[in-house]
C-alpha cells in the first residue's frame, strides 16, 4: 500500500505522519508526504518538528518538502490530508471519481491543527493526534 500525507507546506503536519507511519506500518506501508503550496520546496522539515519526531524515537530529518502534483494521484492508494482546506485543494485537482476516493481525511472528526505559529505544546499535541489517527488507520487494514 502507497499513503500520502499532505499538508499545506509540506513541513510540520504531513512530514511527521510520514515519520510516524513509517515507523508504525513498518515494510507493509510506502509512505511519502507533500504540501499544496510551494512555499517550501527542498526545505527539511520545521526544527521543532524535527525536534518532538526526535524525542518519539523517529528521524525526519532527511525528508525534503515538495509540493503535491495532480500525479500523486496515480502513485497513491491513498492520500491523507490534514485539514478540509487541503482536502479541497487536493479535490480540486482530482481527474475524475476514482482520484476523489483516494483523498481522506486523516481525521475522522476535523482538522489537525497547525503548530507552525505557536509553541512547543503545538507540536505534541499534532505528534499524539497524527500517532493515534496512523495507528487506527493500520488497525483497520489488517
Amino acid at each position: 500500500m502507497k499513503i500520502l500525507m499532505v499538508c499545506l507546506g509540506n513541513i510540520c503536519r504531513s512530514p511527521m505522519a510520514e515519520g510516524i507511519m513509517r515507523k508504525l506500518g513498518g515494510n507493509k506501508i510506502l509512505v511519502d508526504s507533500a504540501g499544496t503550496a510551494g512555499y517550501h520546496i527542498g526545505s527539511q522539515p520545521d526544527k521543532r518538528m524535527i525536534k518532538m519526531a526526535f524525542e518519539h524515537g523517529i528521524d525526519i530529518s532527511k525528508l525534503r518538502a515538495r509540493q503535491f502534483q495532480a500525479d500523486d494521484f496515480d502513485l497513491f492508494d491513498v492520500i491523507f490530508a490534514m485539514d478540509s482546506s487541503n482536502y479541497r485543494n487536493i479535490i480540486s485537482l482530482a481527474k475524475d471519481d476514482n482520484d476523489k476516493q483516494k483523498v481522506k481525511m486523516i481525521l475522522e472528526n476535523g482538522n489537525v491543527p497547525d503548530p507552525y505559529y505557536g509553541g512547543d505544546e503545538g507540536f505534541e499535541h499534532v505528534y499524539q493526534l497524527l500517532h493515534e489517527a496512523c495507528q487506527n488507520f493500520l488497525d483497520n487494514i489488517e
